[in-house]
């Protein structure tokens, strides 16, 4: 199952029963590998490619990419999975990478579909924090009428919109705050309008720990600068990593280095030296090194083989 059941209640619930088959994976629904350009953003209007499929998206998934969907008018159902959830407007649709989902729409529907590289996600899906664990399945989030939290987010929405339609998301750290912003926002509205209530002191341990990686990782800082910076022993913070998500906290900071390396790799023809420089590497042969260790391929290959796949 990709959504926890009691995120929905169970009256708007219904089993799509079909005969299992391959599930497709794309970039952009629809397009063969290489059809589409780079991009760590991309935004369309749903009508803009649900009318060219008869108003329905049949199961697929994205390897890297993240997706949020605004449905601002019109209804439908959401497919995750084996079920199948009324659309009620207005509504924000996130899905994770590697979460089969699908849609079906009436033909008045409109709004936004957002595909985002998951690696300018300030939190990553799965990431040992209350809302890493809302991203990495697949929600359905009404937005309340009159609420101001909706409201914002319907606006942020928009406005994000605007700047891609604009070409003005090179730089990226307006639009990852738009991000940003949309998802917290969203989770605490699924969540009842508390996202903060039912959060442990080593999830907020944790969360914090989220924060100073993303903002340290390129200086290699190593486990025991975290652990002060949260007044914490390094055997205690990792003792409290492991047990929330199987994994030390250096495995945390190296994790963050390959996605940002990955991302350059993916999205930038960068040459690999510059790209190791930029991550705080400066022996060119310990980067590659570094990022074989932990992929099993050296920087160039990795490229390679994603280029292949495009």
């Amino acid at each position: 199952m990709d959504i926890a059941a009691k995120k929905l209640h169970k009256s708007n619930m219904r089993t799509q029963r079909k005969p299992m088959r391959s599930i497709p994976t794309y970039d952009l629904y629809g397009e063969k590998a290489g059809d589409s350009p780079a991009f760590w953003l991309h935004c369309e209007t749903i009508p803009s490619r649900s009318s060219l499929h008869h108003w329905e998206i049949g199961l697929h998934r994205h390897e890297q990419f993240f997706q949020i969907l605004y449905i601002e008018t019109g209804s439908g159902d959401a497919i995750f999975g084996d079920e199948v959830h009324p659309i009620v407007t207005p509504a924000v649709i996130t899905v994770p990478p590697f979460a089969r989902h699908g849609f079906r729409f009436s033909k008045d529907i409109d709004g936004y579909v957002f595909t985002i590289s998951a690696s300018h996600l300030k939190t990553m899906p799965g990431d040992p924090s209350q809302l890493g664990e809302w991203l990495a399945t697949p929600q359905l989030t009404a937005l309340p009428q009159g609420d101001e939290d909706g409201r914002y987010i319907a606006k942020t929405l928009h406005r994000l919109a605007a700047e891609t339609a604009a070409r003005r998301t090179g730089p990226a750290d307006l639009c990852e705050a738009y991000l940003t912003a949309v998802l917290r926002l969203t989770a605490r509205i699924s969540a009842g309008g508390d996202d903060e209530g039912g959060t442990t002191e080593n999830e907020r341990r944790l969360n914090r720990l989220t924060g100073l990686i993303h903002q340290h990782f390129r200086s290699h800082k190593p486990s025991t600068f975290y652990a002060s910076e949260l007044g914490l022993s390094p055997t205690h913070l990792n003792r409290i990593v492991k047990q929330h998500n199987g994994r030390n906290t250096q495995m945390l900071i190296n994790g963050k280095l390959i996605d940002e390396a990955q991302r350059e790799l993916l999205f930038t023809q960068i040459p690999v030296q510059e790209i190791g420089y930029r991550l705080g590497f400066s022996d060119p042969a310990y980067f590659s090194r570094f990022f074989q260790t932990q992929t099993g391929l050296s920087p160039r290959q990795w490229r390679l083989a994603q280029d292949r796949k495009r």
